[in-house]
């Protein structure tokens, strides 16, 4: 099962660990992905952030 993460932080954090962030742009929010070995992390923030926590992630970033 997919864990939801809240704190952009903290999902940047375990960004050193995963495989890929696939990002999902939807209409009104931003759904970041991230693929570890043994779970799926997501986090749910508006587009103006996503960009902003795009530029600090340490993984391959893949747009869906």
């Amino acid at each position: 099962m997919p864990e939801e993460i809240y704190d952009p932080d903290k999902f940047v954090g375990l960004s050193e660990r995963a495989e890929a962030c696939r990002v999902k742009r939807l209409k009104d929010v931003v759904k970041l992905k991230l693929r570890t070995s043994h779970k799926l992390y997501t986090l749910k923030v508006e587009p103006a952030k996503a960009d902003e926590i795009l530029k600090r992630i340490k993984c391959e970033v893949i747009e869906v």
